[in-house]
């Protein structure tokens, strides 16, 4: 990739909107922010991807970024951007709108790839959804940040996080209040590792079977990133929300040596 050209520079409401999210993550928990992005790479272009568990992990993936001196832009569902005034902030900071499950999702990976090219870091959730796995290990990934990477050379660092499915529910709006009164009581340990960029082991996208070996590949590497931040939950997590659902059909299942 080509990357002598001037990066792309978030707008000033992006960056006030990082410290505010740094701020009411530290308010609701402890946040522990462990590894980095090397310096050479933080202002793009990047692909973050991160395991997804709850409706509050991207507050606190941008307060980590911010921690770190990252400003991504984020792949986020075509909901967010039809909210009135939600819609139009994210529209003008230049995050990227995703349409699920229709014909125009195509769409989202040309402009994450228009916007790797322009120098940017852009966060996104392999798994495509918040995971449904038992036990809340990283479920098998969608293959649309593999071919993103795989198409644009960007580099791929993992990123873990374990400890916002304390804060807000699975059902959120449903039970908020009652989530957020209790992380103001309890105030959780967020951590979040930084890890190190992925070796997808493919040179191009048109490789048969190479963005499904990629995203594999991602997805393994987020789940050794993830180990070390609950090493006194290896099997079920010590937080149970009883209104989330688990779903097998997308369990990841590692290759044997």
């Amino acid at each position: 990739m080509n990357t002598a050209h001037s990066p792309w520079q978030p707008p000033l409401l992006w960056r006030a909107a990082l410290v505010v999210a740094r701020a009411l993550v530290g308010l609701l928990a402890r946040l522990e922010v462990t590894g980095d992005v090397p310096a050479h790479l933080r202002r793009g272009p990047l692909v973050l991807a991160a395991n997804h568990i709850s409706p509050f992990d991207p507050l606190v993936m941008i307060a980590a970024c911010q921690q770190r001196g990252i400003a991504p832009r984020i792949m986020a569902t075509a909901g967010l951007f039809r909210a009135p005034v939600l819609g139009a902030a994210m529209r003008h900071v230049g995050h990227i709108r995703v349409d699920r499950g229709t014909s125009a999702v195509h769409q989202a990976l040309d402009d994450a790839a228009q916007a790797v090219a322009a120098g940017s870091v852009i966060l996104i959730y392999p798994e495509g959804r918040i995971g449904l796995a038992p036990g809340m290990w990283p479920e098998r990934g969608k293959t649309g940040v593999a071919r993103l990477a795989l198409a644009c050379g960007a580099p791929v660092v993992p990123v873990a996080q374990w400890g916002a499915h304390e804060v807000l529910p699975y059902e959120a709006p449903k039970g908020m209040l009652r989530g957020i009164a209790r992380a103001l009581w309890r105030r959780p340990v967020i951590r979040v590792h930084f890890g190190v960029p992925v070796d997808l082991g493919e040179s191009s996208a048109a490789h048969p079977g190479a963005a499904r070996r990629a995203t594999d590949r991602i997805v393994d590497a987020l789940t050794d990133t993830l180990a070390p931040l609950r090493p006194d939950e290896p099997d079920d997590p010590r937080h149970i929300d009883p209104g989330r659902p688990t779903d097998t059909s997308r369990i990841h299942h590692r290759p044997t040596p």
